[in-house]
């Protein structure tokens, strides 16, 4: 079985060791990142985090689908959605 994921407050810790900075300090610095990162795709349709990804805000159409359980076919209203795609730099990292 896999290592569990870093949570929030392992994150700040590891942050605030690497860098020498207060643990308030970080978690001020990450949460003024994340309400950018979410307040600049709101308003311009994507934010990117250089090296990381971009976060897009995208439409989707409208479409048909179908009711699993019963086999009717529905239809899908139109909705905006967030995607993060992910940066060539971030992919060779992980997977390289």
């Amino acid at each position: 079985m896999a290592d569990k994921p870093m949570n929030k407050s392992q994150l700040l810790n590891h942050l605030a060791e690497k860098t020498g900075h207060s643990r308030k300090d970080v978690a001020m610095v990450l949460e003024t990142i994340v309400n950018t990162a979410y307040a600049e795709a709101k308003r311009s349709g994507e934010f990117t985090i250089p090296g990381l990804g971009k976060f897009l805000k995208k439409n989707r159409a409208a479409r048909k689908g179908r009711n699993p359980a019963t086999g009717a076919e529905i239809q899908i209203p139109a909705k905006t959605v967030v995607k993060f795609r992910v940066a060539k730099a971030a992919k060779d990292a992980v997977l390289g």
